[in-house]
């Protein structure tokens, strides 16, 4: 009877073990990528924003915010961690 209480969980166990492979695993690299692609972030790199607008950066303020020039004279600030979505002139090497 004791060994039937413990066959109950393995199936519990197995659940977890797929979600964590399959959702957390991924999701935690993701998070770590985007991390560490924001921490790079430098005068002159061109970004996607969490709104969908497209800019270059022109100022780092503190390790909070940058300044961003979406046209000529137009200049927003935006925060680091939330407000960049992804970066736009990644350098490939041409061979």
């Amino acid at each position: 009877m004791e060994s039937s209480g413990i066959g109950q969980f393995i199936p519990l166990i197995l659940i977890f073990v797929i979600f964590y492979f399959f959702l957390i695993r991924p999701q935690q690299k993701k998070v770590k990528e985007h991390k560490a692609m924001v921490d790079g972030l430098k005068k002159g790199d061109k970004i996607v924003t969490s709104g969908g607008i497209t800019g270059t950066i022109t100022r780092v303020i503190d390790n909070d915010k940058v300044e961003v020039e979406i046209t000529d004279n137009v200049i927003v600030e935006v925060v680091r961690g939330t407000g960049i979505q992804s970066l736009m002139n990644t350098q490939e090497v041409k061979k």
